[in-house]
């Protein structure tokens, strides 16, 4: 089992409810822990400072956490759950805690929107916050309105990666085809491509994808644009089909807004993923790229925003033992 656990971050709304069941079964695919984390809220915080300030010998010394105390109850009635689960009552901002707690996870997991905020707001501030500066890749899973209108089936379908070439981090790849390997589905790969806008051109048709053996035999047809991004395309995806044999690959090039076709490609995707930093900002810089922040507020799955991720150390290797002479 991997010790890159998955977290997920739950407030006791039905919106993180949703996360945590999504956050459940990517730990028993991933085949590693769970961690069920909770930020308590400012007057619980406040009251368990008091306490420990006056420090009242009749108050009892552990504080009840009732939030996490119902997410127990409620994964005691799951299916199935990882082999590890773990609970974590946190202190502090939600953005700092869990930032923190989940330095070095596999994922962080979290509703489109807490408690907190008007309800008509599409993504909450925490959520943006987490999804911007965290050092794993953070999962949005929406609430109720905006899932609405996905296919029945999203959770079975594809993993939908939102790719530019030349810039896209290999941490963004290197996530979507893990999880869709750990699905057993396909990774359909969406590019696009600005042109000038022509009388005739319908902007909301469906896209084409082409199988990567297509574009050998496809000759010249096509938009030159289109076939070149397909080429590249197909260059950067080399390692990961390499790595990822058994994963199915499937490629688009489509005119005009990643994003407004991304969001389209949520309705049936199990997730959508996309880096999340601007191609041209520095890869460490905190600011979102404009693409993260479109599929965040509009995303009708739930979508993953990978950062570039800090190296890790690589482990000693033990010393050789001397081979004895034959």
């Amino acid at each position: 089992m991997s010790n890159r656990q998955v977290v997920a971050a739950v407030d006791g709304s039905e919106h993180s409810l949703k996360a945590l069941e999504w956050a459940r079964a990517a730990a028993l695919r991933h085949r590693t822990g769970l961690l069920v984390a909770h930020v308590l809220p400012d007057s619980s915080q406040l009251y368990a400072a008091r306490r420990s300030a006056l420090q009242d010998s009749s108050q009892p010394q552990e504080f009840t956490d009732p939030v996490t105390d119902h997410v127990r109850t409620l994964l005691a009635d799951a299916p199935e759950l990882a082999a590890e689960v773990a609970y974590e009552s946190l202190e502090g901002s939600v953005p700092e805690a869990l930032r923190a707690l989940a330095s070095d996870a596999r994922m962080l997991v979290m509703g489109s929107r807490g408690r907190g905020g008007f309800a008509a707001l599409l993504l909450g501030s925490n959520s943006r916050a987490v999804a911007t500066s965290a050092a794993c890749p953070v999962v949005v899973v929406p609430h109720e309105a905006r899932s609405a209108g996905a296919a029945a089936d999203a959770s079975a379908g594809r993993v939908v990666l939102g790719l530019h070439a030349s810039e896209t981090p290999d941490d963004v790849l290197d996530f979507a085809f893990a999880e869709a390997a750990a699905r057993g589905t396909t990774v359909q790969v969406l590019s696009a491509y600005a042109i000038p806008p022509a009388p005739t051109m319908v902007v909301d048709a469906p896209f084409v994808v082409v199988p990567p053996e297509g574009l050998a035999d496809a000759g010249d047809d096509g938009v030159p644009a289109e076939r070149e991004m397909l080429r590249s395309q197909t260059d950067r995806l080399a390692p990961l089909r390499a790595r990822y044999p058994d994963v199915p690959v499937e490629q688009a090039a489509v005119p005009g807004d990643a994003a407004g076709r991304l969001v389209s490609a949520s309705r049936s995707a199990a997730l959508v993923v996309v880096g999340r930093h601007h191609p041209r900002r520095h890869v460490r810089s905190l600011m979102i790229g404009s693409v993260a922040h479109a599929l965040l507020q509009h995303a009708h799955g739930p979508v993953a925003v990978v950062p570039t991720m800090p190296a890790r150390p690589e482990q000693p290797s033990q010393p050789s033992q001397p081979e004895e002479g034959l």
